[in-house]
């Protein structure tokens, strides 16, 4: 099973109007980059796994 990318290092690909699209430089995944910026906001919200002493 692959692992999800998580998107280290983008370069700006495009911008239009109000928007810039940037690619992933490791996978090549093109996106807004408001979006990546939402991912980056849920991977820094997302809570760390509890661990245990058992």
């Amino acid at each position: 099973m692959a692992t999800a990318c998580k998107h280290p290092k983008v370069r700006i690909v495009s911008r239009h109007e109000d928007t810039e699209f940037v690619e992933c430089v490791d996978c090549g995944e093109v996106f807004d980059s408001e979006e990546f910026r939402d991912m980056e906001i849920e991977e820094s919200a997302e809570p760390e796994e509890a661990s245990s002493d058992l």
